[in-house]
């Protein structure tokens, strides 16, 4: 890399021959561990092979070339991922359905109450906002100071550990168990 960035064409070509390899075993290995098949491999090497190039002068000829070719490999296979949808989208879009009313135990907004006392107070908010109040998870995001993915994760999780109430049922003994 130092003969390249002195304007050696020949080092150059050598140096991207030689590091392929390489940016192909690390790419797939960090696929299979994602659970991802290969079929994205090349374009991803082909990505951080780019990236190399256009980022090569960032790299401190005074430390090893190794460490700072690993890290843009997996900055771009993380990227790469994240696009390709390796998080998981919580649909929000008729989850007020997945708690249905409990029947039989008196006054509706009582066990409402009780069931959104099992929150935490900033769970609590964003069910109540999205959910009771229709707001967007970007617009609670940005009332809370949260990303919009940490909302939609928040509340996720907030309405599994509602639904774990409700099966508990008002007293704790699983009396809404399915």
């Amino acid at each position: 890399m130092r003969l390249a960035l002195d304007g050696d064409a020949h080092a150059y070509r050598t140096l991207l021959g030689a590091i392929t390899p390489h940016l192909r075993n690390d790419v797939r290995r960090v696929l299979m561990r994602a659970g991802r098949g290969t079929a994205d491999l090349e374009d991803i090497v082909q990505e951080t092979l780019l990236a190399i190039h256009l980022k090569r002068a960032t790299w401190d000829r005074t430390l090893p070339f190794t460490p700072w070719l690993n890290a843009v490999s997996r900055y771009k296979t993380i990227d790469a991922l994240r696009r390709s949808g390796l998080r998981k989208e919580v649909e929000l879009d008729g989850l007020e359905d997945a708690l249905p009313a409990p029947e039989g135990h008196g006054d509706d907004a009582l066990d409402s109450r009780r069931l959104l006392d099992a929150l935490d107070a900033r769970q609590r908010e964003i069910v109540e906002q999205i959910m009771l109040m229709g707001r967007s998870a970007s617009e609670v995001g940005r009332a809370l100071g949260m990303s919009e993915g940490a909302v939609r994760v928040a509340l996720h999780r907030a309405l599994r550990k509602l639904a774990a109430s409700f099966r508990a049922g008002p007293d704790g003994t699983g009396t809404h168990e399915n």
